[in-house]
C-alpha cells in the first residue's frame, strides 16, 4: 500500500479549476453572491479568481471585501502556552463605507466566505459567527428582521480531521458549506507560499494536483 505523501503540493491552475468548478455549482443554483468575503491571506487569491467565473457579462462585478484572522500565537510567557492557536484575533475587518457604494448593508444579502483551508475550523467558525452578529445588530437597527441573509462558505481545500468548533448546522444540511476538494490531514503547500514556482508546479503536476 503507497503512503500518503508528506506534503501536498497544489498548483495555480488545480486552484483556477476548482475555483471555476465551485462557481458553477452556485451560479447552477441560482445563488450568485452580492459581495465576496476573503479571509486574508490564504483566501484573497481563491476570492478573486472564483469572482472571475461567477460575473456573467454585462454585470457589474462583485464586491470583494477583505477581513484579517489569524490564531493567538503566545511566545509562552505567562503560562499561557496552552492558548497557541485556539483564539483568534481580528486584524482587519469589513469596510462597511465601501459596502455602502454597491448597497445600504448586508441585511438580506448572499455572502460568500472563502478561504483557502477548513484546518481546525476555528477561523471559519469566528468569521461565520461575528458576521452574523454584524447582521443582527443592522437588522435590530433597522428594524428589518424579517429579511434573510444567507452566508455560504467556499473552502479549496477541507482536511479530513476532527475539527475544533463548528459552522452553523443549518449552513451545511443546506449545501451552503463547499469544500471543492477534502484531503488527509496533510501539510498543503500552496502556489503563493512557494520560493521556486517551477518546482512547486513540477512537485504538484507528479502528485496529479495540476
Amino acid at each position: 500500500m503507497s503512503e500518503t505523501p508528506a506534503k501536498f503540493y497544489i498548483s495555480y491552475n488545480n486552484i483556477h479549476k476548482l475555483c471555476q468548478q465551485t462557481a458553477k455549482t452556485i451560479l447552477d443554483r441560482n445563488e450568485k453572491p452580492d459581495v465576496i468575503i476573503g479571509i486574508s491571506g490564504g483566501g484573497l487569491i481563491p476570492a478573486r479568481i472564483i469572482r472571475t467565473f461567477l460575473k456573467k457579462k454585462g454585470e457589474k462585478n462583485i464586491p470583494i471585501q477583505a477581513i484579517g484572522l489569524s490564531l493567538y500565537e503566545d511566545l509562552g510567557l505567562d503560562g499561557k502556552v496552552e492558548t497557541i492557536g485556539k483564539e483568534v484575533i481580528r486584524t482587519q475587518w469589513l469596510d462597511f463605507g465601501a459596502l455602502d457604494k454597491h448597497f445600504d448593508s448586508l441585511i438580506g444579502k448572499k455572502i460568500l466566505i472563502v478561504d483557502e483551508v477548513d484546518d481546525t475550523r476555528t477561523t471559519l467558525h469566528y468569521a461565520v459567527s461575528e458576521l452574523e452578529k454584524e447582521v443582527a445588530e443592522q437588522q435590530k437597527r433597522l428594524n428589518r428582521q424579517n429579511e434573510k441573509t444567507t452566508f455560504t462558505v467556499f473552502v479549496l481545500h477541507n482536511k479530513d480531521k476532527p475539527k475544533n468548533a463548528a459552522l452553523p448546522i443549518e449552513m451545511i444540511e443546506s449545501g451552503h458549506y463547499m469544500a471543492a476538494c477534502t484531503v488527509p490531514d496533510q501539510w498543503l503547500c500552496y502556489p503563493w507560499d512557494a520560493d521556486d514556482i517551477d518546482e512547486h508546479t513540477r512537485l504538484a503536476k507528479l502528485q496529479g494536483h495540476d
